[in-house]
């Protein structure tokens, strides 16, 4: 299970849109062999078929597919968008923090959950994604969360 690891992570990010925000988070997990081309274009899927569900909080998206549409390794990625990115969300946008999750089952898809939920529940972690510079910044706040 790979979270959040060193090169599942891109910071200041650019993106236009809500598509390219889900693409680069997927590309990150795609570059690590990860998932397959698929699971990025079945987020993306996910995205216009169902509007922006996956927007759990203020700033805070979690695409994903599902396991069949092409991961390899449960894992979860990390984009932080140098400017905010309305998902068209009613409550939660503009969304700034994106995670990219793969799961390949069910109990995984909950695990990796529970381990963002643990992570994100804490506004002053929120606080630190959305501002930090590099991945040592986002490394001290994971160190303080195991």
């Amino acid at each position: 299970m790979k979270f959040l690891d060193e090169k599942l992570v891109a910071v200041g990010v650019e993106a236009s849109n809500a598509r390219e925000a889900i693409e680069e988070a997927g590309k990150l997990l795609l570059k690590e062999g990860l998932v397959e081309d698929s699971y990025i274009k079945a987020m993306v899927n996910a995205y216009n078929e169902n509007g922006p569900y996956f927007v759990l909080a203020p700033q805070i998206a979690i695409p994903h597919a599902r396991p069949e549409d092409g991961v390899k390794e449960a894992s979860v990625s990390f984009v932080q968008l140098k400017k905010p990115i309305a998902f068209g969300h009613t409550s939660n946008d503009p969304v700034q923090l994106v995670f990219g999750l793969g799961a390949s089952s069910s109990d995984e898809h909950l695990t990796l959950l529970k381990k963002l939920t643990s992570l994100l529940n804490n506004p002053k972690n929120v606080e630190k994604l959305t501002n930090a510079r590099d991945y040592a910044s986002i490394e001290q706040i994971l160190e303080m969360e195991r």
